[in-house]
């Protein structure tokens, strides 16, 4: 019978398979951003915020079978068919063939790659803090291929539009996200 997971259930399982402290950052960084989302459009910040915090459950462990082992997971432990459907989405097109349909599902096949161009943004800046980050610096770091090399942007760029939106709004909606949880991210800046 599928049971819908707390957020601590979650952040249990997360770190029962991840002890790489940077992976947890960028979980938390999804969730926070997933929960930010979630508001903005009027839907449920917590089913939002717990897919973004579980979307990369398999990656420490299994990462040759990156999101095939989170849905075998996550089916394990009874969780929605819903939710299990919104992680593998964000893989789509590099992992899976799961495309994004619902509102909740392009969200975070858009933001999940962005969160790391926003995270090295911050980190290159004299402050060290998404607090006083804004969408233009990230935009100038956008065409430099060799900054935050590992990130997609083609990825980005289709997530973007799949929600109808510019590339500087979902930018700027990820760092608002981001700088709910700037703390446990550890991008709340040198001076704090």
């Amino acid at each position: 019978m599928e049971k819908i997971p707390t957020r601590d259930e979650a952040l249990q399982l997360f770190k029962k398979y991840n002890s790489s402290e940077s992976l947890l950052k960028h979980a938390l960084a999804v969730e926070g951003v997933m929960r930010y989302m979630a508001g903005k459009a009027g839907e449920d910040a917590d089913k939002w915020g717990i897919i973004g915090l579980i979307h990369d459950l398999d990656y420490e462990m299994y990462p040759d079978q990156h999101c095939t082992m989170t849905k075998k997971i996550l089916e394990e432990n009874n969780w929605p068919g819903e939710y299990i459907r919104a992680v593998m989405s964000h893989g789509w097109g590099l992992v899976t063939d799961v495309e994004p349909v619902s509102r909740l599902e392009k969200t975070i096949y858009a933001i999940d790659e962005l969160t790391g161009l926003v995270a090295t943004s911050t980190l290159v800046r004299p402050s060290r803090s998404v607090m006083d980050m804004e969408a233009r610096s990230v935009k100038k770091k956008w065409n430099d291929k060799r900054f935050a090399a590992g990130v997609d942007r083609s990825v980005i760029e289709k997530g973007a539009e799949m929600l109808g939106v510019s590339l500087d709004e979902l930018i700027t909606d990820c760092i608002m996200g981001m700088r709910e949880v700037a703390e446990d991210i550890g991008l709340a800046g040198t001076n704090r």
